[in-house]
């Protein structure tokens, strides 16, 4: 991590909602929340929480370099919506094969 530079990663103990438009894309009681210096928390859900049947991929990627290259899904009315690191930086691996939402009114802990 650079110079100042911190992540952490918890297991979140609360029941996490993503809704988009009035339909629940993601539900899970085993979210983890990443902390990142500089950014919010973040939720990062199991696959097998999240409505995948609804998102259809992106051609966009990103790079972080504390965290590796991202892959994004959209919905029909939010590009890019959610994302994920197929392939994690090792300091950051528990977040591998979970997705994340963008918060605009998309997560609320139930």
């Amino acid at each position: 991590m650079a110079e100042g530079h911190t992540i952490t990663i918890e297991q979140n103990t609360e029941r996490v909602r993503v809704v988009h438009g009035g339909q629940v894309l993601a539900e899970s009681t085993r979210a983890l929340v990443l902390r990142e210096t500089g950014c919010p928390p973040r939720y990062y859900l199991p696959a097998e929480d999240v409505r995948l049947d609804l998102l259809t991929p992106s051609e966009t990627h990103s790079y972080c370099p504390f965290k590796g290259t991202a892959s994004y899904w959209s919905l029909p009315d939010a590009a890019d919506l959610v994302w994920a690191y197929p392939e994690p930086k090792p300091e950051v691996a528990q977040i591998k094969d979970h997705l994340c939402f963008y918060e605009t009114e998309t997560v609320e802990t139930v």
